[in-house]
């Protein structure tokens, strides 16, 4: 065992045929992949237009709004469909029922989310 050891260190070490020739590419390769990734980059870093809270709401977020726009049913009614509520809207009727807070009311009915009766 030891014998095999010391013959494998005397042997001088082969080169692997392995090894991939090395391809050399000019500047102006290397500026359009640089160019090219630094595109890629920008485009990912961009966010969508819209804003989480201009998402409309599903079906079950449409019944709690609309629970929670009956509970002002005797000064304010819905003036648009149901359907258009979107997410922010529903964050003010969560906000007027949790702080009592007329100000979300009055920027509803600005939105014409809500008219006044």
């Amino acid at each position: 065992m030891i014998k095999g050891l010391l013959e494998k260190l005397r042997q001088p070490k082969q080169k692997s045929s392995a090894e991939p020739d090395r391809q050399y590419i000019s500047e102006d390769q290397v500026q359009a992949i640089v160019d090219q990734r630094i595109k890629e980059h920008a485009s990912a870093l961009q966010t969508p237009s819209t804003d989480d809270e201009e998402h409309l709401l599903t079906p079950k977020q449409i019944d709690y709004a609309l629970s929670l726009i009956d509970k002002v049913k005797d000064e304010f009614v819905i003036a648009i469909d149901p359907t258009k509520l979107t997410v922010k809207d529903l964050n003010r009727l969560i906000g007027y029922n949790r702080y009592k807070n007329k100000g979300t009311l009055v920027n509803l009915v600005k939105k014409g989310v809500l008219k006044k009766v």
